[in-house]
């Protein structure tokens, strides 16, 4: 009964909201998976890798400061048992020893064509002039830390010839190879089944809320008509996902398609990454509102507010904690709040990270780790708190400011592990 009071008291409705929606989320997000997997997902896909003529593709590697990974990324991608391909470096401006890699890997290689950009200008400009360079209507796009399964270029490229025209890009499934510490473990249980999670619910409902970045396939044509990548968005990738919806171009989601990349593996690393997811998703939403106000858009809806209603919960989720901890006349009060709250909401994303990690095991071999799962949900909700109002004041103040959102220098995890 006391616990039940917590839902009738004077802000009864802030704090149900702030237990109830991820939870349902949760099972929304489990059961998205699970229909994606019964519906769009068999566990077999044939290839037929000597019997079509695949097109040639041009991979796009936008380079900043990554003189220790990208000659790496650079001999896996050329590597790659694709037959007809193009590989375009472009080093933006980089302050280390990164233009002097680039040159020295485009003498080595025939299909290595490297642009050298004096200035910093951020990813999505050097996207841009890419593009301008490429000679193919596919696109790949590969961060300079990736590095990609053989087969995945052919699982991304086939979606554009099986399901028509209207594709304008597929999105691949980014995987962790840095396994080694606690922080990379947890983004390991979350790359594999939070959002390849999301990523197949959402694809249920026809509209991804964005791409991943470190390894996407573009139609040439559909980001010509969208007017390529926004070059003052902090979050290119998101960016053109929304044009590219809005514009009726269609986004695949392929699991297949394994990338191999590195993730920060310490606090600052981690906090400068999500603070950029967090502003990159709020600058969307800011700069789309009028999405609520078109029919014609309406199947974009579900995901717009969805990211609404996420931030307006991180801030209801530290006003109700701040209301309870002034306001609760004894210790045991807070403690049956955060007590049957907290293990409820472990309970039901435990649940999830299972049915996740099980699906996506098909491809990675991620199972095993399920176990570090347990601190994922306990560290989540407070670091996405803080995360999430960090990030309002930049991205009305980049709204406002405008110009190129350089990037600065990544942080690549401490250590690279098979």
């Amino acid at each position: 009964m006391e616990f039940l009071a917590f839902f009738t008291g004077p802000f009864g409705w802030i704090t149900a909201f702030v237990f109830w929606y991820p939870f349902f989320m949760a099972i929304f997000w489990m059961a998205g998976s699970i229909l994606f997997l019964r519906t769009k997902e068999p566990r077999k896909v044939h290839l037929d890798i000597d019997g079509f003529d695949w097109p040639m593709i041009s991979i796009l590697v936008p380079c900043y400061n990554e003189e220790d990974t990208v000659e790496e990324t650079v001999r896996n991608l050329t590597g790659l048992s694709y037959p007809k391909k193009e590989i375009i470096l472009v080093n933006d401006g980089s302050r280390d020893r990164t233009p002097e890699i680039l040159e020295r890997l485009v003498g080595e290689y025939d299909n290595v064509r490297v642009i050298q950009l004096l200035q910093n200008r951020g990813k999505a400009n050097a996207l841009q002039v890419a593009l301008f360079a490429a000679r193919s209507e596919y696109l790949l796009c590969v961060d300079s830390d990736a590095l990609l399964a053989d087969d995945a270029p052919y699982h991304l490229i086939r979606h554009f010839f099986i399901n028509g025209e209207r594709v304008g890009a597929v999105t691949g499934n980014p995987a962790i190879r840095n396994r080694n510490s606690l922080l990379s473990r947890m983004q390991l249980v979350e790359y594999a089944s939070i959002i390849g999670a999301i990523k197949r619910t959402q694809r249920l409902l026809g509209k991804v809320m964005t791409v991943s970045g470190v390894v996407v396939a573009f139609r040439k044509k559909a980001l010509v008509d969208v007017g390529l990548w926004d070059r003052d968005m902090i979050t290119e990738d998101i960016a053109v996902s929304w044009k590219l919806q809005k514009r009726f171009w269609d986004v695949r989601y392929e699991p297949r398609a394994i990338c191999w990349m590195l993730v920060p593996e310490t606090l600052s690393g981690i906090w400068k990454q999500r603070v950029r997811w967090a502003q990159g998703g709020q600058e969307v939403v800011l700069r789309h509102w009028r999405v609520l106000f078109s029919w014609k858009q309406r199947r974009i809806w579900a995901i717009y507010l969805e990211q609404w209603i996420s931030i307006i919960w991180a801030f209801c989720w530290l006003f109700v904690t701040l209301w309870l901890i002034v306001t609760a006349d004894r210790v045991q009060e807070l403690l049956i709040w955060f007590t049957i709250t907290s293990f409820s909401l472990v309970l039901i994303s435990m649940i999830q990270l299972l049915v996740a990690l099980t699906i996506d095991s098909r491809y990675n071999r991620v199972l095993k780790f399920y176990f570090w799962a347990a601190w994922y949900p306990a560290v989540y909700w407070m670091v996405n708190t803080a995360v999430v109002m960090a990030a309002v004041p930049r991205s009305i103040s980049s709204r406002i400011k405008g110009g190129y959102a350089v990037w600065q220098s990544p942080d690549r995890g401490l250590k690279k592990n098979s």
